[in-house]
């Protein structure tokens, strides 16, 4: 981690280095900064940069911080509830008796029915193992979910003529998505608690950096065209979210 002075503000920030020309920041929900740059940049041209670009970093901190403290941690325990596009269901925990011909691990699972998500266990189930079922659940639906508003979005950028670009779902603690420079989609699993049209946005997003790799008003010109509310639907991702 290293920092720099601006005026009377200090800006920490994570240097990583890349196979690229250009160089990116990218400020976190966290309020943490990451900096991007080609492995030839020297530190005293890349402060040059961070400089140029202070009053936009701390507006973007600033932004941020209105989302902080975040949600305390879930307990998965009965009657807390959980999110799946956008809605919330409220968490029940139901235990079972095994019958004599089942496994365990066959029998316990997950079900979205009438505004509830219930979970169905064999055996008294510590938080842990409910926490552990339903990641599960949400893997599963984060799979199929996503992909679907893929597909989606990409029918609306038909005109560049691009195959569909191949997508990772996983777990992601700083970040939404990504667009690595090969072309690749990297989606957080956790958009899927998050309505569709936050994870539109979070796909057109990635889907614009195929154009345009950095944040350029080009870049922001070409999402407002495919979603003119975006900044609406930014703002509501990270208050579901946060």
């Amino acid at each position: 981690m290293r920092t720099l002075t601006y005026g009377t503000k200090t800006i920490a920030y994570l240097l990583k280095r890349a196979e690229r020309k250009t160089l990116s920041i990218t400020v976190e929900p966290d309020l943490s900064v990451e900096i991007v740059a080609p492995h030839s940049a020297e530190i005293d041209a890349i402060e040059r940069v961070i400089r140029r670009r202070a009053m936009w970093i701390l507006r973007q901190q600033r932004y941020f911080t209105q989302f902080l403290p975040r949600t305390p941690p879930r307990q998965y325990i009965g009657g807390e509830t959980h999110l799946y596009l956008g809605r919330q269901y409220r968490l029940k925990i139901r235990q079972q008796e095994l019958q004599e011909d089942e496994k365990k691990e066959d029998r316990d699972q997950v079900k979205m029915k009438g505004g509830y998500l219930w979970v169905s266990v064999r055996d008294a189930a510590t938080p842990e193992y409910i926490q552990e079922l339903l990641n599960e659940w949400y893997r599963e639906k984060a799979e199929i979910k996503l992909r679907e508003r893929l597909d989606i979005c990409l029918q609306q950028v038909q005109s560049w003529k691009i195959a569909a670009p191949a997508m990772n779902i996983r777990p992601m603690t700083r970040t939404w998505g990504r667009c690595s420079a090969n072309g690749k989609l990297t989606l957080n699993q956790d958009l899927v608690r998050a309505p569709r049209n936050c994870i539109d946005y979070v796909i057109l997003h990635e889907l614009c950096h195929l154009q345009y790799p950095n944040h350029k008003p080009e870049f922001y010109k070409l999402l407002a065209t495919l979603m003119p509310d975006w900044k609406e639907c930014k703002k509501r991702l990270e208050r579901l979210l946060s």
